[in-house]
């Protein structure tokens, strides 16, 4: 029997059927699957049942063959609460908006039953929520006369292993995953475990770097996006583009006009990392070098643009200096610098990542795309975070506000038309305060906090 024991994957999109197959194929693992009903995972339940549950996972480049092969699940569940069974290790292949919603809905035997959760994407304080929201949901269990089980493990991964879409461009049986990332960290909260060594071993064999760090926390700190989205989105040109005032399409990591990325624009990324690592050191959780962390784990620039000597000193420059290396960095990552060129000399247009518009979705709503959805979330979940630490967070606040102008001006122009609900303006609050109970009781109740320092 793997280590995972038996494995619930919840969530029907591409990862989660990637994670699948990556379960089975490599830990040996009984895998089952759940997903929430709707318009939009209907296909995907339609296609693993004619495939009779069987699902694929093919990849792009060779080098990552080994994420390629076949899962036959034990069993397939069309929405949460009707999963049965015993399943030791549930795997939430969901945004981390979502946990809460999908460990409230899973049957409390379900629940009972877990001695692992997995959180595949998480955000800063996703372990955290997890965890105290299962002692909740296990204390009523308990006084409802239900029996007591001991608190599960809780392992975070920094972020998902790669890039994975559906292989006939839409839901399926079958995907295609494109890439993996260069580096992925993990942790747990009850430290070095047999499990956390497998998971990491299924991740290594399947070509993707990783580092266990000493708690889930730590690990969710190391995730790009919490760095660089908030800026790149919650600004006038992108958030114009988001909410349909562009005349002309635009892209996220392009330099203004193209895209938003301007000088102005990197002074508000570098001042909101200064203040994602006052929280971290707030938590006692250490900082993030920034741009060693993006060129080595993330997306490598040619060494004629910036040096190691560059990358390794960067937090002990000049805010100007930092500032611009930032800009170096964006620059040189317009094209992808280790592309071949073609005939012309031109290389991959790697920033032609367009920003994307509002939409209605497959119920029939307005909604927001993927990015910035996800950083609303999360951008939201510091901010809590960081007042309940004392922690000034004025360039954080400042991208929530202009966010929540736009978003209010949204609602206005489409009212009376049924909205979901990021553009209701749901914010966490609850979630929140289930993070603030798992934080330690020194840092929750700001004692010695720090500021950010000046940029």
């Amino acid at each position: 029997m793997s280590a995972l024991g038996r494995v619930l994957v919840l969530g029907t999109g591409p990862a989660a059927v990637q994670l699948a197959v990556l379960f089975r194929q490599r830990l040996q693992a009984p895998v089952g699957m759940a997903g929430r009903r709707s318009l939009r995972s209907e296909p995907f339940f339609a296609a693993a049942q004619r495939q009779d549950r069987r699902l694929r996972a093919e990849v792009q480049n060779r080098l990552h063959e080994r994420l390629a092969g076949e899962c036959a699940l034990e069993s397939l569940h069309a929405g949460i609460g009707s999963v049965e069974g015993s399943w030791d290790t549930a795997v939430l292949a969901v945004t981390a908006d979502a946990y809460a919603s999908v460990l409230e809905q899973l049957p409390a035997e379900v629940r009972s039953g877990l001695r692992r959760v997995v959180l595949v994407s998480p955000t800063f304080g996703s372990a955290g929520l997890v965890r105290q929201l299962l002692k909740r949901l296990r204390a009523a269990q308990t006084r409802d006369g239900g029996s007591a089980a001991a608190d599960p493990e809780i392992i975070s991964f920094s972020t998902y292993l790669g890039d994975t879409r559906w292989s006939a461009g839409g839901p399926s049986a079958a995907v295609l995953t494109t890439g993996v990332k260069r580096k992925v960290y993990a942790g747990s909260t009850q430290g070095r475990t047999e499990a956390l060594d497998a998971l990491c071993a299924a991740w290594a064999e399947a070509g993707v770097r990783i580092e266990t760090l000493s708690s889930p926390l730590e690990a969710e700190t190391r995730n790009i996006s919490l760095y660089v989205h908030p800026p790149l989105f919650f600004n006038a040109f992108s958030l114009d583009a988001v909410f349909g005032r562009a005349q002309s399409p635009v892209y996220v990591y392009k330099l203004f006009p193209e895209g938003p990325i301007t000088p102005a624009l990197i002074r508000d990324l570098h001042a909101a990392w200064l203040e994602i690592g006052a929280i971290c050191e707030a938590l006692s959780v250490p900082r993030v070098n920034l741009l060693k962390f993006m060129t080595d784990d993330c997306y490598p620039v040619r060494p004629e643009s910036l040096s190691r000597l560059e990358l390794d000193r960067f937090p002990e420059l000049d805010a100007v200096h930092q500032q611009y290396l930032l800009y170096v960095r964006y620059a040189s990552l317009l094209i992808d610098p280790y592309s071949s060129p073609d005939e012309q000399g031109r290389y991959f247009d790697f920033s032609a990542v367009p920003i994307r518009r509002l939409f209605v979705d497959a119920d029939g709503r307005w909604e927001l795309p993927r990015m910035p959805k996800e950083d609303v979330y999360r951008t939201r979940i510091l901010q809590g975070i960081a007042r309940r630490l004392g922690v000034r967070t004025p360039t954080v606040d400042r991208f929530l506000s202009l966010f929540d102008e736009r978003l209010a001006d949204a609602r206005q122009e489409l009212e009376g038309q049924p909205l979901s609900e990021a553009l209701l303006g749901c914010d966490g609050r609850d979630q929140l305060e289930l993070i603030v109970q798992d934080l330690p009781a020194a840092a929750a109740s700001g004692t010695g906090a720090p500021s950010a320092p000046q940029a």
